[in-house]
């Protein structure tokens, strides 16, 4: 068995207006995952991340629209 450490996921607590706020989103430490490459899979690499950035086209997709986009709005307590 492989071992596992504690996963965190970054998820949309709030649709932002104006300029996204640290408030807009929350840490959740929830869930493990994989702290090596499984015995057996030849090739395989384990990535982690150590920063995280929100592209600008992001910030359209963490507000609310009321009319459709091209790309659906994030929602609220999901990871992306």
């Amino acid at each position: 068995m492989a071992a596992e450490t504690a996963n965190k996921r970054i998820v949309l607590r709030n649709y932002v207006t104006g300029f996204p706020k640290e408030s807009d989103m929350e840490i959740l430490a929830t869930g493990t995952a994989p702290s090596r490459v499984p015995e057996g899979t030849a090739g395989a690499v384990l990535v982690k991340n150590m920063y995280l950035s929100y592209d600008p086209y992001m910030r359209g997709r963490m507000s609310k629209h009321e009319e459709p986009s091209y790309v659906d709005d994030f929602v609220i307590g999901e990871a992306r």
